[in-house]
């Protein structure tokens, strides 16, 4: 019964965590100005429990990450359409970026802390490996030319993945001003166009202006 309860315990410390963190980035004027100490004091917690249960602060912002994406995750593996794996490719395909960005526009410091943290690249990450995945065996399942063969498909999910980077959603919010509207707009038509479906595509739920 203890050793339940000292679990219970630690999993509700961790979520104490990983809220603190995540609000720390949500406020800050830059994701580079949110460091161990900041967390650890706003989470109640002593920095060395930080640095043993994450290892450092590039685990504990993909301890984050995760967590705050886990619920698009599941919505993508196993959620109906248009995000889950019943939708029709051609319909999939723009809602998974459009989550992408979405998510990014929600989290945008945290979204860049995790492309800014270590020193390896950001395409070698977990996360992305994922997302590029699925992006990919979904392209590879449009009919015709637009899938193209598989190596092509490697290359468009990774040229439209791009797109969603999260230096780019922040440069175009902080230093050009696009509402996010506009942003969704824009990305929707640049995949109609890969898609072959013409320059007007338009975001899901958003219009252009």
């Amino acid at each position: 019964m203890a050793e339940r309860k000292a679990r219970a315990d630690a999993l509700r410390n961790r979520e104490t965590v990983l809220a603190a963190a995540d609000e720390l980035f949500a406020r800050s004027a830059s994701p580079r100005g949110v460091s161990m100490d900041d967390i650890a004091v706003a989470a109640g917690v002593g920095k060395g429990t930080l640095f043993r249960r994450f290892g450092d602060r590039t685990g504990l912002i993909r301890a984050v990450f995760d967590a705050r994406i886990e619920p698009l995750r599941q919505a993508v593996e196993e959620g109906p359409a248009p995000l889950g794996p019943s939708a029709a490719p051609r319909e999939r395909v723009p809602a998974l970026l459009d989550a992408v960005l979405r998510f990014k526009l929600d989290h945008r410091h945290l979204s860049l802390a995790l492309e800014e943290a270590g020193s390896g690249s950001p395409y070698q990450g977990a996360s992305y490996a994922w997302w590029h995945g699925v992006l990919r065996d979904t392209l590879e399942q449009l009919p015709g030319a637009a899938a193209g063969p598989a190596a092509d498909s490697d290359f468009t999910a990774h040229v439209l993945l791009a797109a969603t980077r999260a230096d780019l959603v922040e440069h175009l919010a902080d230093q050009e001003g696009m509402t996010p509207g506009r942003m969704r707009a824009r990305l929707a038509a640049f995949v109609g166009r890969v898609l072959g479906d013409g320059p007007d595509g338009r975001g899901p739920d958003e219009p252009e202006a």
